[in-house]
């Protein structure tokens, strides 16, 4: 009972939340269908309980925002039949529709207990995200982004975002590198969360960090193997399928399912349903290349072959009719040598006996000149310190003397000089 104070009547804290526990029970009897944005689903694995965060947004502003209680039991048997129809597990992040008890406790305050969630009204709202981040993308022109790079003609660099111990990862590398030809891929590992909530920043953040170094790579590839389909909601988020349609390389990916393509693979450059399929794309680009340049190597062996061997057989040509011309050409002018041979030798002895009859000739001459000639006639020489004397002034009185005669030599003194006038009439 409440208690009165100067004239006031004063309740208790529990009194007032006992009324307020009292009124809602009496109020709130039955179940009732909610809609409400999960923002956080605040799952203790210790004690299996949830706590979810529930808000609802107007215009990007929140404008009711509540905190409820999903039971163990419940939510094991929610999260299965979310498995069973939708193909992924109960998330935060999602619109959905769920019948709550509504009840008011003194010691933990106003709640709602959650005993069911319909996953059909969640499909739902999934196909919508889905439908409106594709309506945003075309609207943006960004749709067909990606698609509209070119690939490179042998895709070697590839950039990998992706779990380290994801099988479809496994499975993608075991084709790449076991592959019969011997074609060699060139790629780097971006580890990243790959399914749930959590995966669209993850994704994106790996592609700020491959954007900064994005010439090192010839593309990128999303890598993700294993779990059906479970997960791939995600993958609709319009953040995430923008990241991809706006980057700068092509974008590859293989994500694991094969019905219900997501936003991500529609904007994708090439989706593959899984990793070994990516792979296969992958070495077919290889193989575009090597075969035709197999076959132009091909023939261009056989041209060049072709072509050496008719130039062979001219050069084979050439070198007969050179041979036969050299011959030719010998004989031509071994038979002028001959001739040649013969003029010369006949020029030669005319030239030989002309020479000599001019040497005996000169001979003649210069046996006329030679002083024995002269000697022999009477004649003598007279010379003083060996040099022939011509005229009177080159003697002085008292100079020693040689007089050259035929058979010998007279030494003698000048004592007296006379002088003689040369008639020249």
């Amino acid at each position: 009972m409440p208690e009165v104070l100067d004239n006031k009547t004063v309740f208790t804290l529990s009194e007032v939340s006992k009324s307020i526990q009292k009124t809602i029970a009496e109020r709130y009897k039955s179940l009732y269908w909610i809609k409400a944005e999960m923002n956080k689903l605040n799952h203790y694995t210790h004690s299996g309980h949830c706590y979810p965060e529930l808000l609802e947004k107007k215009d990007g502003k929140i404008v009711a925002e509540m905190r409820s209680i999903l039971w163990k039991m419940d939510y094991q048997r929610i999260n299965k039949h979310f498995l069973a129809v939708i193909g992924e597990p109960l998330r935060e992040g999602i619109t959905m529709l769920f019948q709550a008890g509504i009840s008011y406790d003194p010691l933990y305050g106003f709640s709602l207990k959650i005993v069911d969630i319909d996953p059909t009204f969640v499909l739902g709202e999934l196909e919508k995200e889905k439908r409106e981040s594709i309506f945003k993308l075309k609207s943006e022109g960004l749709y067909d982004a990606n698609k509209k790079l070119a690939l490179a003609l042998v895709p070697k660099r590839l950039a990998i975002i992706s779990v380290e111990t994801s099988k479809g990862l496994s499975d993608f590398i075991k084709i790449i590198q076991g592959n019969p030809w011997g074609y060699k891929l060139d790629y780097s590992l971006y580890p990243a969360l790959l399914q749930g909530d959590k995966s669209v920043l993850s994704i994106i953040k790996q592609l700020e960090v491959i954007a900064e170094n994005f010439e090192r790579y010839d593309a990128v590839a999303i890598i993700r193997g294993g779990g059906g389909e479970v997960g791939l909601s995600s993958y609709n988020n319009y953040l995430l399928a923008k990241a991809i349609a706006i980057f700068p390389i092509p974008v590859l990916t293989g994500i694991g399912h094969s019905t219900n393509e997501t936003v991500s693979e529609m904007v994708a450059y090439k989706n593959a349903i899984t990793p070994s399929e990516l792979a296969d794309f992958l070495l077919q680009k290889f193989h575009n290349f090597a075969i035709p340049m197999d076959l132009a190597s091909d023939r261009l062996v056989r041209a060049a072959r072709r072509i050496f061997q008719e130039e062979q057989g001219k050069l084979s040509g050439l070198v007969s009719e050179i041979s036969w011309h050299s011959k030719t050409l010998l004989l031509q002018e071994k038979t002028a040598l001959s001739s040649a041979n013969i003029a010369l030798r006949r020029y030669s002895k005319l030239i030989i006996k002309n020479n000599y009859q001019e040497l005996q000739h000169i001979e003649r001459i210069i046996n006329l000149a030679n002083p024995i000639h002269l000697l022999r006639k009477g004649f003598s020489i007279v010379r003083i310190n060996g040099q022939a004397v011509h005229q009177l002034n080159q003697v002085k009185l008292g100079d020693s003397i040689n007089i050259q005669l035929v058979d010998g030599v007279i030494h003698a003194q000048v004592l007296e000089l006379q002088e003689k006038e040369i008639d020249n009439g």
